[in-house]
């Protein structure tokens, strides 16, 4: 059995890394719709493996993602930490709800997490607008098929 452990956490990775390249990937007519395309799998692998995938996962995504896109260090970071902490808290209650309910607490998180990011680009400066909350909504949207999909993968490899 630990055997299977290891030899399948590396599809967690592998997942994290399909967000970060997505998360670079140019929409050009649409970029203000972009999901958080790393935020997704790890609520996902937080809520599924608590043991596995934690805080600390969440702020070294967080510091790749600050190298990535070129941003202050530690931004990325806080915003991923503080949704995988409170991924980590609800995590209980959130696997016993309808997938429509966990929609609804993905989107409460990730607006939360995207007015923190919000807050913390005006205070080094860059001035953006309220509209930084869709791309929360659109990744509440996309939660069903997102938990689904690697559900799916998670049967498949015995990641466990």
């Amino acid at each position: 059995m630990a055997g299977t452990q290891s030899r399948n956490g590396w599809m967690i990775w592998l997942t994290f890394l399909i967000g970060l390249l997505l998360s670079v990937v140019p929409f050009p007519h649409v970029e203000i719709l972009r999901p958080l395309f790393l935020a997704l799998p790890l609520a996902y692998w937080a809520l599924e493996l608590p043991d596995k995938v934690g805080m600390v996962t969440a702020w070294c995504l967080g510091l790749a993602a600050d190298v990535l896109y070129g941003t202050l260090l530690g931004h990325n970071a806080l915003v991923l930490t503080l949704i995988t902490f409170l991924i980590l808290t609800l995590q209980q209650r959130l696997r016993m709800f309808p997938m429509w309910q966990q929609s609804l607490v993905i989107l409460v998180i990730f607006g939360l997490a995207q007015l923190i990011q919000l807050w913390l680009s005006a205070l080094t400066g860059n001035r953006q607008s309220l509209a930084v909350l869709l791309p929360a909504l659109v990744s509440a949207l996309l939660w069903p098929w997102v938990s689904f999909g690697l559900r799916g993968l998670r049967r498949r490899y015995k990641i466990n």
